[in-house]
């Protein structure tokens, strides 16, 4: 008899374990989708400036077609971008992360506040920029 309680009760745990892991899987897959999303949102919006501006006056298309810079300067896509970093910035004298670039342009282009790096509109932003590389070969080395 103690034989099958003990097997009723790992059967129980395992069924238990594997229903954790669906819920967790589901629950981080849910939760970057909405990052992605949240980042999205973000990166069309005037919110993050003070000149009326969003990131997509630069990155057109939400950064997956060629943009332009205000002086006219044409800039590549976004797609893969992300797959660069850290890399190694001339303007400012060293390695930089995706995130010193989204607050450099948040500053300087947009002239807006700089956004804590764990905040949430930053993780979203970054979630959302990392998510146009989807598949891209990382290339830091360069």
């Amino acid at each position: 008899m103690g034989y099958k309680i003990r097997f009723l009760v790992s059967a129980l745990s395992a069924s238990a374990l594997l229903w954790c892991v669906t819920v967790s899987a589901e629950t981080s897959t849910n939760a970057m989708q909405n990052a992605i999303k949240n980042g999205a949102t973000l990166f069309a919006s005037t919110s993050l400036g003070s000149r009326g501006n969003s990131c997509m006056t630069c990155h057109r298309g939400g950064g997956r077609s060629k943009g332009m810079l205000p002086n006219g300067k044409s800039i590549p896509s976004l797609i893969g971008a992300a797959a660069t970093f850290p890399h190694y910035n001339k303007r400012a004298g060293h390695v930089i992360t995706l995130d010193m670039q989204v607050d450099s342009c948040i500053k300087n282009a947009l002239m807006g506040k700089q956004l804590p790096y764990n905040s949430t509109k930053m993780v979203a932003l970054v979630s959302y920029l990392t998510s146009l590389s989807q598949g891209s070969k990382i290339n830091i080395i360069k």
